[in-house]
């Protein structure tokens, strides 16, 4: 089998779109599109979003593919200095062919990470509204630009979980299999997932039952990574990408993944190589502390809301294979750590058209990565495994001129 794998194209499961200005206005009442998120330019040219009162620029580290590093700036940028690439589905589809990428998940921008924009509008009913546009808009027009080469993710209204468990069905009966969800909804002000009245089940159940993946970005959870007051910002970015082992840890002990066999989440921007610590950590402390920490004293009740899974049974190892799914950009120690982590739960990601991205040597950067490993074991990292969690069936591989 593994003479004829076609190892020269990956998945990407986090790159991102800067919507283009007609996403919201094509799609609502003519006498909404005011009120709508639009796109207005300034005297100097700035293109701005404006939306609920807000007037948000583009900015420059969002969008510097075809700029070298010595150019990254995050100052805003109008669409016009853009690479087509940002906002146009066919021009991006041109990109991905040069850079080796068969298909690719995109997360929104202007909406941020997870819809905290419409969470966020004073207007919650219109929001519903500008957020079932958005989509549409990705089911429609993004994705269908170009099939088999995008995977749709799809946003969900934060503030009512059941109202988010209807768009789920709609969007899954339009062939969404995934949904954006937030790393740490609290800093949102939302309650957690561990919410003793059960605020998010909703939104678990359908997951479970439609068995779309929730995906988690880096930053989901509107707040900065912050070592100390005054920690250098390099460091603060170095640091910040292992907030993802919070989000994992804090799935591993929810006793969701009890409850919701199916459900499994995926985990974007925010590398791999600290999880065999985390896990090995996470058992160390099961092993020893669950004993007083069931019994419960006066100490848990400030130090956690208390347990509701069953300590005694709780395989970590196995719930990690069975449900959370992690992508590195340029990881060594993830694939040295192969076994670990499992194999079959590991993806690629290009970050494009973002700072962090390896375009436009996204496949050469990550077959030199996984250099070494069996073809086998490089075909699912590059795309098997995206193709499984997503249920995706990729267009065939274009034939390049010259290639």
């Amino acid at each position: 089998m593994a003479s004829n794998l076609n190892l020269d194209w990956l998945i990407s499961v986090d790159d991102h779109v800067l919507e283009p200005p007609n996403v919201w206005v094509d799609r609502v009442p003519s006498k909404d599109r005011d009120r709508a998120p639009h796109m207005e330019v300034d005297d100097d040219g700035m293109d701005f979003w404006v939306y609920d009162g807000k007037r948000m620029p583009s900015s420059g580290l969002s969008a510097v593919v075809g700029k070298a590093k010595e150019e990254f700036s995050p100052e805003p940028v109008p669409y016009s200095e853009m690479a087509p690439g940002c906002y146009d589905a066919a021009a991006r589809v041109k990109d991905m062919d040069r850079a080796g990428i068969l298909a690719s998940l995109c997360f929104p921008s202007v909406t941020r990470f997870c819809g905290q924009l419409f969470y966020e509008a004073e207007d919650r009913e219109f929001g519903f509204t500008c957020l079932q546009a958005y989509n549409d808009w990705m089911i429609d027009e993004w994705c269908a630009a170009a099939p088999g080469r995008y995977i749709p993710l799809v946003l969900i209204p934060l503030w009512d979980p059941k109202l988010a468990a209807r768009e789920m069905e709609r969007c899954a009966a339009k062939g969404a299999t995934t949904f954006a969800f937030s790393e740490n909804p609290e800093p949102l002000g939302l309650p957690t997932i561990h919410d003793p009245n059960g605020y998010w089940e909703p939104v678990m159940a359908a997951a479970n039952d439609l068995e779309m993946v929730a995906s988690m970005h880096v930053g989901s959870s509107s707040t900065l990574p912050q070592i100390c007051s005054d920690a250098p910002f390099m460091a603060n970015l170095t640091w910040g990408a292992t907030r993802t082992s919070g989000t994992m840890l804090s799935f591993l002990f929810s006793g969701l993944f009890q409850r919701y066999p199916k459900l499994k989440i995926a985990l974007s921007e925010g590398e791999a190589g600290w999880a065999p610590y985390f896990l090995e950590r996470a058992e160390q402390v099961l092993d020893k502390q669950r004993h007083w920490v069931k019994r419960g004293t006066t100490f848990m009740d400030h130090a956690g809301s208390g347990e509701v899974v069953d300590l005694d049974n709780l395989d970590l190892r196995a719930d990690f294979a069975n449900h959370i799914y992690l992508c590195i950009i340029e990881d060594a120690h993830a694939i040295a750590s192969l076994g670990e982590i499992p194999e079959d739960n590991l993806m690629c990601e290009t970050d494009y058209p973002h700072s962090d991205t390896t375009w436009p040597n996204s496949i050469q950067v990550a077959r030199k990565t996984m250099a070494g490993l069996p073809e086998e074991t490089q075909y699912k990292i590059l795309r098997g495994n995206a193709e499984r969690l997503y249920r995706f069936t990729p267009a065939e591989p274009p034939v390049i001129a010259g290639v």
